[in-house]
């Protein structure tokens, strides 16, 4: 293991997956790495980056379907302390990018800070989320960025301010390999007004989608305003199942894996809610999972 000389005590071999994931299915790590702080981040980067050796990084694990084979190469995890601080001053929030998204939105609400109560409910990281730009009801969290200090794929550290960051619907141009720091700001509210929002936010968000115990995976992005689980259950594939995995009834767009589920199932129930979708409706559902 020439590649990780001096970083052994970071590194697992064949690390399983499916407990870094939302699914909770697939396959194996050839390398699991845990950096215990930025600069062994770089340095794992930078060695793979000049050996030619394929460079993953899994956050919250729920956008990602892993497939039943594993995946080669080199799987990044930001689980340390350097990555899971938070810090408020003022209007100002300071986070890591393996800080997990719903404990950010718990501590701006508790500090009087509106605007990442809109995400409330979603699963994941700060760092993928931006990645992504998460969001709900027509907020999502690129708005708030002030700043976001990268990792890139040739193990560099970066800032990149927010006049030149771009965010659209399910995307950002953060497309770096890691996101390892971001600050955001956010205005004031009322304390009690904006508790009775995320209240009743949360509420809505639990009757619409299963709860965060359920093996699941939100699987298709909106299409042209649409609601990809509305357009599934249009197109008449609602309760559909394949081996172990179905999709949630109240929100199809999740899909929900059973004991014994496998991502090959996972696989052919998005081939068939595709091909169906297509023929039925002349849509072509775009996903919201990458595939490992």
């Amino acid at each position: 293991m020439s590649l990780f000389t001096g970083l052994e005590h970071i590194v697992r071999e064949n690390e399983p997956l499916a407990p870094y994931t939302s699914l909770r299915i697939g396959g194996v790590a050839e390398y699991f790495v845990e950096p215990t702080t930025v600069d062994e981040l770089c340095e794992v980067v930078r060695r793979c980056e000049v050996q030619g050796v394929t460079m993953r990084l899994i956050g919250g694990g729920s956008n990602v379907l892993v497939r039943d084979e594993g995946v080669a190469g080199v799987v990044l995890h930001l689980s340390a302390p350097a990555f899971s601080h938070l810090m408020i001053d003022g209007e100002l929030v300071t986070v890591g990018g393996g800080v997990s998204l719903p404990h950010f939105v718990s501590a701006t609400v508790r500090e009087n800070l509106a605007g990442a109560h809109h995400l409330v409910g979603i699963p994941g990281t700060v760092g993928g989320a931006l990645h992504g730009n998460s969001g709900a009801g027509g907020h999502d969290i690129g708005r708030w960025v002030v700043r976001a200090t990268v990792v890139t794929r040739s193990g560099c550290q970066a800032i990149r301010e927010s006049d030149a960051l771009s965010f659209s619907y399910g995307s950002s141009s953060l497309n770096e390999l890691a996101i390892v720091e971001a600050t955001f700001r956010f205005p004031r509210d009322t304390a009690g007004d904006l508790t009775r929002r995320l209240q009743k936010l949360w509420i809505v968000k639990r009757a619409q989608q299963p709860t965060m115990a359920d093996p699941c995976a939100y699987v298709f992005k909106n299409h042209a305003g649409e609601l990809a689980g509305e357009l599934i259950e249009r197109a008449g594939l609602k309760g559909t199942q394949m081996g172990r995995v179905e999709l949630f009834d109240r929100n199809p767009n999740f899909f929900i894996a059973h004991p014994g589920a496998k991502a090959a199932d996972v696989l052919r129930l998005i081939e068939l809610v595709r091909t169906q979708v297509h023929d039925r409706l002349s849509l072509d559902l775009a996903l919201s999972l990458d595939l490992w």
